[in-house]
């Protein structure tokens, strides 16, 4: 029987298979450019597990629909899922579930993953993700947890285990995951990241600096959601310390030079513009520019966290498509979807203030904003990206103050 880079078995008895296998482990894992892999060799083989991998690629890319190319591996996955392995079962099951859209039902298979095969860190990665887009932080750590015991000796799990504790706010634990993670593996991106996170929640920005800029040279070959994002926090620190040009540099040599179709790369770089201007920066024609790839998002309300940074950036730069997107969500209030309590609590009513702030209505705006900030967790995203709907909140309570003055 053979095994994984993990050490959890598997039914392929091919190498080049078991190739494409591991080097999506671990590029998923480390953000590695190496995890499209799998979708070569998916293709050139019938294999449950490859094809089930590669399907669960492509409804991670969220394109804000479900992707034809994960319906094309889900069907051949299944052709061979009666030879699969249990876990691989699982796996394929978790894969049905997300095409779906069963949020519960991911919870529950890869829960049973988990408790099974604590080694399988694809499956609590990707359990962290669905966690984390929830705002569940504390089942993000839980699940960690429950697989240091059985994984303890792998970098990634105490990278995992690191922001897990930074999103529930215990800092000291996160910095000790995170300097364990990069004790076993300097260049573990994850435990990076999340020592970013201490560092600028702590306020310890010189230090926060010093760090990421050490590492940058290392990023190169990161998927372009790690890439941009590093250097994305980098930028929070040089705002911090007021040196808007060197931000406004970042950004355009790093935050928005990859794949600006991506999802995560959208988000970050309308989240840098929005914090450049509340800093004071010309950001020039950039809105323009990037609007025009934010275009194709005029329909995605995917994830409220998400779409409302669309719809600033179409707003922003007064596309016809932001008026578009705006409707769609209005359009989500009082449905029956999974995450019907974030759309009600937050993400329509800050849809709705974010249209009134770009319009110049503090007066409005602060009514939707006072509503929807104290449950601002139920959208996901990490405390740094969330901030900037509250750094929003706090530039509407500085014009209406003007306005009184």
């Amino acid at each position: 029987m053979s095994q994984d880079v993990l050490g959890n078995k598997v039914s392929t008895t091919n190498e080049k298979t078991l190739h494409g296998i591991n080097a999506f482990i671990l590029g998923y894992l480390g953000y590695d450019l190496r995890l499209v892999e799998i979708l070569g060799i998916a293709d050139q083989s019938d294999d449950c597990l490859a094809n089930t991998y590669a399907g669960l690629l492509w409804m991670l890319s969220e394109t804000g629909d479900i992707p034809a190319d994960a319906l094309r591996y889900r069907d051949r996955a299944k052709v061979s899922c009666d030879q699969a392995l249990p876990r691989e079962k699982l796996l394929f099951a978790v894969l049905e579930a997300s095409i779906a859209e069963e949020p519960d039902r991911i919870i529950e298979l890869t829960d049973t993953i988990l408790a099974q095969w604590p080694r399988d860190l694809v499956t609590l990665k990707l359990r962290q993700y669905h966690d984390f887009i929830r705002g569940r932080f504390t089942d993000m750590l839980a699940v960690a947890q429950n697989s240091e015991k059985a994984a303890g000796d792998v970098a990634a799990l105490h990278g995992m285990l690191a922001f897990g504790f930074e999103q529930c706010h215990d800092l000291d634990a996160a910095e000790r995951s995170a300097k364990r993670a990069l004790e076993m593996d300097p260049s573990e991106p994850w435990a990076q990241h999340a020592l970013a996170h201490v560092f600028l929640t702590q306020g310890r920005i010189e230090e926060g600096i010093e760090f990421l800029e050490a590492q940058s040279a290392g990023w190169e070959h990161l998927t372009s959601f790690m890439y941009t994002h590093l250097w994305w926090h980098l930028a929070l620190f040089y705002l911090a310390q007021k040196r808007k040009t060197d931000a406004l540099k970042i950004y355009d040599e790093h935050c928005w030079s990859r794949e600006r179709s991506f999802s995560q790369d959208q988000v970050g770089a309308v989240s840098l513009l929005v914090r450049l201007e509340l800093a004071g920066a010309d950001v020039g024609q950039r809105w323009i520019d990037l609007a025009e790839w934010l275009a194709p998002r005029q329909n995605d309300v995917s994830q409220p966290f998400l779409s409302l940074q669309y719809l600033y950036g179409l707003l922003k730069a007064g596309r016809p498509e932001g008026e578009h997107l705006l409707q769609r969500i209005e359009n989500l209030s009082g449905r029956d979807l999974p995450d019907q309590r974030a759309w009600d609590l937050v993400g329509i009513p800050v849809a709705r203030g974010l249209k009134a702030y770009l319009a110049n209505d503090p007066v409005t705006a602060e009514g939707y904003f006072k509503t929807a900030l104290p449950h601002l967790q139920d959208i996901g995203g990490s405390h740094a990206q969330r901030d900037l709907f509250m750094q929003i909140g706090k530039d509407i309570t500085r014009q209406l103050s003007r306005l009184s003055d």
